[in-house]
């Protein structure tokens, strides 16, 4: 049996929790929060009875053989270090870090450890990106020259701690946009990038003050706080000559919500969200495929499973994990250079 701790526990924290307890090769042993009522509240709802407030106490526990860490972004790369150097294998929530300089001192504590550590890139783990990258492998599109994704919120700024950036790093593009770059990054086949042109905009703040249009809110909400972005996009250009361009908001003055992921190729298209669906020629006519599968749109809970499932078989049979530290790295490395480019108005370099 793997035995688990889950350190965090806020609302994400049940989608780890639940598939580790589904799956019969975990023990989940352990709980961390640093909010001791809603640590009691979790413990109890989940019967486990092993509740630490403090994470370093819980990595000081040598039956605990790997983590997950569900925390706020600012101390995603000090535990993941930390739980490493216990000998704890460790998935952690994406983003990686804060910082690029962050990432690389996490890579560096993997190295050393030859733990496994396994980026939370949830959507990498949805049947719908599954089923298109054995497409994608088998050469269907052909080379994959441009994507574009687009993750729009007219009403969605979730407060709390995301929308305070000591704890968050940023707004949008850190929690939505992480998301859309990774999930274009790793179907076109991960080419390095080489330059980044983005903006970010606050113009509109949380917009706490709408009625009648209800959204989701973190357990600390405070709609005093709020010094993040409401939106930010941006051009992403890779070594192969391929690019991407992405656009986060979490309040927009939009008609709706709007959510797509899409590929270009030379041999044909792809659309991933929201539902899959793929574009080929033949006899010299378009075609417009929809595979018959049970789910073309992406199954939040199914994802996290099979993600949560990944993980425990990378851990016990040594497997090697799709989410590494190394392209933990590389998103950050953009993240940071879209930040960089809005702030400086320039064109940032990798």
């Amino acid at each position: 049996m793997l035995k688990v701790g889950v350190i965090g526990g806020g609302s994400i924290s049940e989608f780890h929790i639940i598939p580790y307890m589904k799956n019969d090769g975990v023990e989940l042993v352990a709980l961390c929060d640093s909010n001791e009522q809603r640590l009691a509240k979790v413990g109890e709802r989940y019967s486990v009875t092993e509740l630490y407030s403090n994470y370093e106490e819980l990595l000081q526990d040598p039956e605990i053989d790997a983590v997950s860490i569900c925390t706020w972004n600012n101390t995603h790369a000090v535990i993941a270090i930390a739980a490493l150097e216990a000998g704890k294998h460790v998935l952690v929530e994406k983003p990686l870090s804060m910082t690029v300089a962050q990432a690389l001192a996490v890579e560096a504590a993997v190295k050393k450890s030859g733990k496994v550590l396994q980026v939370g890139f949830v959507r990498r783990h949805g049947d719908n990106t599954k089923l298109l990258k054995q497409f994608i492998d088998q050469d269907e599109l052909g080379e994959i020259y441009y994507a574009k994704a687009s993750c729009l919120r007219r009403l969605g700024n979730p407060g709390g701690w995301f929308s305070d950036q000591s704890k968050s790093g940023g707004g949008p593009l850190i929690d939505l946009g992480v998301h859309m770059i990774d999930i274009c990054w790793y179907l076109m086949g991960k080419p390095r990038p080489v330059s980044v042109s983005g903006n970010t905009y606050s113009k509109l703040g949380n917009r706490s003050h709408i009625q009648n249009l209800s959204f989701y809110q973190a357990a600390d909400y405070d709609p005093a706080l709020n010094d993040v972005e409401d939106l930010a996009n941006a051009l992403i250009r890779f070594d192969n000559g391929a690019s991407l361009f992405v656009d986060v908001s979490f309040t927009l003055h939009a008609k709706e919500d709007e959510l797509y992921v899409k590929l270009f190729g030379e041999k044909g298209g792809a659309e991933i969200e929201p539902k899959l669906v793929m574009v080929t020629e033949k006899n010299n006519t378009i075609l417009n495929v929809t595979p018959q599968v049970d789910n073309l749109s992406f199954d939040f809970e199914k994802a996290f499973k099979n993600e949560i499932n990944h993980f425990v078989d990378c851990c016990k049979e040594g497997k090697e994990t799709i989410a590494p530290v190394a392209d933990g790295v590389q998103i950050m490395r953009m993240l940071n250079a879209v930040y960089e480019s809005a702030k400086t108005g320039k064109e940032v370099y990798l």
